[in-house]
């Protein structure tokens, strides 16, 4: 009896199907594999504060994907504002945190502030927001 699912590897045009298909399974798994940037918070108000304080606030985060995480930057608004965010590349599966220093000196009244954070994720520009009252 003859065995309908054998595969010879004489007939060139054989051996260019199982490369192709080889090669799409490959690309297909490498394409799936990324890093996914998830906030537990994009959004934290600080209340109302003194003019001069400055304000930390912690954003935690997780690698939600199945690669490695790197910040690479992290855009501010206005020179009032500094993040601190991890250098090294985060796990799949760990939690890190971006930390957010907010100086009030130069600034009243109502505040809304946004900060880009830029990476290798897939979802690679994350915005987290801050706002809160900075009082006379």
């Amino acid at each position: 009896m003859e065995n309908k699912f054998s595969i010879s590897f004489k007939n060139p045009s054989t051996i260019r199907r199982v490369f192709c298909l080889s090669m799409f399974l490959i690309l297909g798994l490498t394409i799936n594999a990324q890093a996914n940037l998830f906030f537990k918070d994009t959004k934290k108000s600080f209340g109302m504060v003194k003019k001069g304080e400055v304000v930390k606030l912690e954003f935690d985060f997780t690698n939600t994907g199945n690669e490695p995480l790197l910040i690479t930057d992290a855009k501010v608004e206005c020179s009032c504002t500094t993040v601190d965010f991890p250098k090294q590349p985060i796990a799949p599966n760990q939690t890190a945190k971006v930390l957010v220093n907010f100086d009030t000196k130069s600034v009243y009244d109502r505040q809304d502030r946004i900060v880009e954070i830029i990476s290798n994720a897939k979802n690679s520009h994350q915005k987290i927001r801050f706002k809160g009252v900075v009082l006379k």
